[in-house]
């Protein structure tokens, strides 16, 4: 029985228990993974903050916050037919916004530029653009907890299955240059596909590279860590980095190294090794350069990467038309004071409990002209897109 279902059941038997004794009061109406959309009911930065749900006919559903437009939980069904959340992240409101004590990018729509830009800092035209640095001297996701994974979006739900999420970016924000509108629009189609799309305009030259920060246990186990997790990467080379987990501005082969997942393995079988990425960053943490990427388009009609539990029976693929994705192996979950945390029906993460696969141009590509640029003009759209598809293997 999965974690969250049997948790699931000890909500709804109290759910029960208090209505009979509160003399018929209605008990809440909780979504299929548990979730009490009332925890999720509250005006943050003046603005009505909810909990979405979308689903479709197959049992599929997500479940969506339009504080930092995040996903809280993502079911589908397993091998055996069961709802099961494969999603981490809290189940209430409080928890995403209090940046002290549970700091976290779950599942959050990330901007304006996800990853990292070494010292917060390059080169715009003739300018030199000094950003926020919050993740010691380098700027990370837009800013941290003044990125907009912190900010509140404006919300439409379209029907069952879509959600569009709009924000409004002042010029300056966190140093970034130019006002930008963004949208990002989440859909859950009848093939159970989660959806992503990311557009954008500007009034100013400016850069941007958004992404989807879900982190994926695909046996809904969330006790345990990845390792039985079957990963594939379709791509023959990956973008080293430093100890900071800024790239150095090599382009490397993943022949013969434990960055190889051109056949799919389990993250386990090498997430260890005395490789030097690996050791650098205790686990994965790294931009792979895309095959479905060429002559400066992507593919996202092929798959890029996949995930499986074998524990499960859930499969993962993923398109996107990006040229890189970024490999999380929740490195810094379960260490620390991150160890002492309560998540989702109460579950505290061990490391590696899950898997990051985010669609992105590379990690401080304003720095490396050489690579595809995020500049966005103000004659220009922004677009994105990142899909990915469930099913039983």
């Amino acid at each position: 029985m999965k974690v969250f279902r049997s948790t699931l059941m000890g909500i709804g038997v109290a759910a029960l228990m208090f209505s009979a004794c509160a003399g018929g009061q209605k008990a809440p109406q909780l979504t299929v993974s548990g979730l009490d959309p009332a925890k999720f009911d509250t005006t943050i930065q003046a603005k009505r903050v909810k909990l979405f749900t979308l689903k479709n006919k197959n049992g599929m559903e997500v479940c969506i916050t339009n504080y930092g437009g995040r996903i809280v939980s993502l079911v589908v069904p397993d091998k055996d037919g069961n709802p099961t959340d494969v999603v981490l992240g809290f189940d209430n409101i409080a928890q995403y916004a209090d940046t002290l004590n549970s700091p976290s990018d779950y599942g959050s729509s990330v901007g304006r530029y996800a990853n990292r830009i070494k010292n917060g800092q390059f080169i715009l035209g003739n300018d030199t653009i000094q950003l926020k640095k919050n993740d010691g001297p380098n700027c990370l996701h837009g800013g941290g907890n003044t990125g907009w994974m912190h900010q509140v979006y404006d919300a439409e739900q379209i029907g069952d299955s879509v959600l569009k999420l709009t924000i409004v970016a002042a010029a300056g924000e966190n140093g970034f240059p130019g006002k930008v509108m963004a949208v990002t629009t989440y859909k859950v189609t009848n093939d159970n596909i989660l959806d992503m799309t990311w557009e954008a305009e500007t009034d100013k030259q400016t850069i941007i590279n958004q992404t989807n920060h879900n982190y994926y246990n695909l046996s809904g186990d969330f006790t345990q860590p990845a390792y039985d997790q079957v990963l594939y990467v379709n791509a023959d080379n990956f973008t080293p980095s430093d100890k900071l987990y800024i790239p150095t501005g090599e382009i490397k082969s993943v022949e013969g190294t434990p960055m190889d997942f051109r056949t799919p393995h389990a993250v386990g079988d090498s997430i260890n090794s005395d490789f030097d990425q690996i050791q650098n960053a205790t686990g994965y943490d790294h931009n792979f350069c895309l095959n479905t990427f060429k002559d400066g388009k992507g593919d996202d009609t092929q798959v890029c990467a996949s995930l499986y539990s074998p524990k499960s029976g859930i499969f993962m693929e993923m398109f996107t038309n990006e040229p890189g994705v970024q490999v999380y192996s929740g490195n810094f979950q379960g260490v620390g004071a991150d160890a002492t945390i309560s998540r989702k029906h109460g579950i505290t993460y061990p490391k590696h409990v899950s898997i990051c696969l985010e669609s992105q141009k590379y990690p401080d590509s304003p720095n490396h002209p050489e690579w595809l640029q995020p500049t966005l003009n103000p004659d220009e759209k922004y677009y994105s897109h990142a899909a990915y598809k469930f099913s039983i293997k």
